[in-house]
């Protein structure tokens, strides 16, 4: 999952106009082209976020690396992102959204290069790390351009667009991922998926430096740089320990760089207690339903980002899948996500939190169906894929939403930015971790590595279900409208 899921979109759409008190009277031909250059940037983010899951087991049989490669690529794209959200909307407004905005596609084009071209596993990791970086510099600013550009009148027309155009990328992007890498394109292997970035983000690029407003910024605007490069050190010492204890052994090297990241995760928590304005404002984290909301969302993202990943290298692993064909066979979980997120955004305001329920419980019967059905391929895979996916799209589409039913208004844009940065860290984790199981049980055979990953998926996502009761009942109202 990515920031970008199709329902949850919408969190947005309040604070846009909220945010946004007077607009150019842009022509309606510029204002659409504007809209076309924030869409291609999502659109990138969130194909960038899922191609690895496909492409892994192609990367490593090139370049090598194992199954800490495997881990890397799914984690460090993720890592950066979550990282720098929140510092990337900030330096936004502080130094102009078009400014950040342009910088920030520029560099992921880079680094998108960079991982084409990358000769080794850690040029690659150090080219995603880049490349999630220069992400989380241009998602943030696109709502704040929207506001900037569309009448409020008129925005909700721009925001409609969100949904089924991500939804079909959500869809799409794996699909094609696959087939460039059966394709061999030019004797390139797994590289032009990649590559085509400097195709799609150089167009964008040249149409955003054309057609985006000029902003000035406010230089008042504060930004946690020590925070921040307190929580990146701890998040790779975390993950870096944890993917190198399982690669290698639990020597002394990865039990040293787990502890630096507890050391630094630890500073980090002092730091937001004293800065002037901190990455989680303190007083998010005393109100009971956000604080449960982000526990919550942790467990259920991790789990989920694991077991996406785990059911890919299975696919080809374990039943010998090409790539594009493990894409394909993916189809149903992903509709089933899109399916779920359109519909539960018609129904928060009047199941709220039972809906979180009900998607917790459709991923533990497609984890379960799935433990049943560990050796088949075809179509016995579709009805828990589509059972997992949907359970995905109807959790995920709505427990941020409902997370923040009770925040107080002024700090609903903090809550927000907060809870999609903690997701991308979340889906970082869950990627190291449920992955990590996986290898170990891979000694025993690739069916006993999938019931393994099963088992501490369904575990982490039945630990969510107690905390739904001290969410909020309902979302915002205002949401909706």
């Amino acid at each position: 999952m990515t920031d970008k899921d199709p329902a949850r979109i919408f969190i947005c759409v309040t604070q846009t106009l909220r945010n946004a008190t007077e607009r150019p009277a842009l022509p309606s031909r510029a204002r659409w082209a504007v809209l076309a250059v924030v869409l291609a940037a999502d659109v990138l983010d969130l194909l960038d976020a899922t191609i690895t899951n496909i492409a892994a087991p192609t990367i490593t049989r090139d370049l090598g690396g194992g199954a800490s490669l495997v881990q890397w690529l799914g984690a460090s794209y993720a890592l950066a992102l979550g990282v720098l959200l929140v510092p990337g909307g900030r330096l936004g407004d502080k130094y102009g959204r078009r400014r950040l905005f342009l910088t920030g596609l520029a560099g992921f084009v880079a680094a998108s290069l960079a991982c084409g071209l990358a000769p080794n596993p850690t040029a690659l990791v150090v080219a995603r790390l880049v490349q999630g970086a220069f992400g989380a510099l241009v998602i943030p600013q696109g709502f704040g351009i929207l506001g900037a550009t569309w009448p409020g009148e008129e925005i909700g027309k721009a925001f409609s667009l969100f949904g089924p155009v991500m939804g079909l990328s959500a869809v799409g992007g794996p699909i094609l991922a696959g087939f460039l890498v059966d394709a061999d394109l030019a004797g390139l292997g797994w590289r032009p998926m990649f590559l085509i970035n400097l195709l799609l983000g150089g167009a964008a690029l040249l149409a955003a430096a054309r057609l985006l407003p000029r902003d000035c910024g406010d230089p008042s605007v504060s930004v946690d740089g020590p925070g921040s490069a307190l929580l990146a050190g701890a998040m790779l010492g975390l993950l870096g320990g944890l993917i190198d204890g399982s690669a290698s052994g639990w020597s002394p090297r990865p039990l040293a760089l787990l502890l630096l990241g507890l050391a630094l995760f630890a500073a980090f928590c002092h730091r937001q207690r004293t800065a002037a304005e901190p990455l989680i404002r303190p007083t998010l984290l005393h109100n009971r339903g956000f604080t449960s909301g982000l526990i919550l969302g942790v467990l259920a993202f991790a789990a989920v980002a694991g077991l996406l990943y785990v059911v890919s290298l299975h696919l080809q692993r374990g039943l010998g899948r090409s790539p594009a064909g493990t894409a394909l066979a993916l189809i149903p979980l992903s509709a089933g996500i899109v399916v779920a997120s359109i519909a539960c955004y018609r129904l928060i305001h009047t199941h709220g939190r039972r809906l979180v329920v009900a998607g917790l419980l459709l991923i533990l019967a497609g984890c379960g169906c799935l433990a049943l059905l560990p050796d088949s391929s075809g179509w016995a895979l579709v009805p828990p894929l589509l059972l997992t996916g949907l359970g995905m799209g109807t959790c995920f589409g709505t427990v941020y939403d409902v997370t923040i039913g009770d925040i107080a208004p002024d700090e609903a844009g903090s809550a927000s930015g907060s809870l999609n940065a903690v997701q991308q860290l979340a889906n970082a984790i869950g990627a190291a971790a449920v992955t990590t199981v996986y290898f170990k049980a891979v000694d025993d055979g690739e069916t006993h590595a999938l019931l393994a990953s099963l088992t501490v998926v369904a575990a982490t996502v039945t630990l969510c279900l107690p905390l739904v009761r001290l969410l909020p009942r309902k979302a915002q109202a205002e949401q909706h409208h």
